[in-house]
């Protein structure tokens, strides 16, 4: 095995583990192609318009909410686009529970409190426990890499 076949093997290992956690993707959500996934020195990659963002377009900070929680996603001035490629103005939603935005350039994990919505849903049911979350919605490009805190939002919801 040659240098370029092992870099090029342990670049699709890193993507896959990156986006995945090493395991097959379990839920409808972050079904995606994941052989385009490289790590990219394109300058658009993290290219956000002047104005962009994100935002919870159905519940508000302090809402008191029952589960399942209907999210809807709302975004200005980008596009939302499925995973896979980088275009600039794109991007695609991610859900963390209990958790806060990630750096600008950082991937985002694929974990039981960061929901990929790689398939370019706009919406979904969150099943919440009892009490007090914070969910933060984070935009990322096609690869998953994070547009940083100017393309998040983040609220606090009282489940009952």
């Amino acid at each position: 095995m040659n240098f370029k076949h092992l870099l090029f093997t342990g670049f699709l290992a890193l993507g896959f583990v990156a986006c995945n956690n090493g395991e097959e993707a379990a839920t409808e959500e972050h079904m995606h192609e994941h052989g385009a996934m490289e790590e990219s020195a394109n300058p658009d990659a993290l290219y956000v318009p002047e104005g962009a963002r994100v935002f919870f377009a159905t519940i508000k900070d302090g809402d008191t909410v029952t589960s399942p929680l209907l999210v809807q996603f709302g975004i200005e001035g980008m596009e939302v686009k499925p995973a896979g490629e980088i275009v600039k103005g794109t991007g695609h939603h991610h859900i963390i529970v209990d958790g806060v935005a990630e750096p600008l350039g950082t991937v985002v994990p694929a974990d039981e409190t960061h929901i990929h919505f790689g398939g370019g849903q706009t919406e979904t049911e969150l099943t919440l426990t009892p009490g007090k979350h914070t969910l933060t919605m984070q935009f990322a490009n096609g690869i998953h890499q994070s547009f940083g805190p100017q393309m998040s939002a983040v609220v606090t919801v009282f489940v009952k």
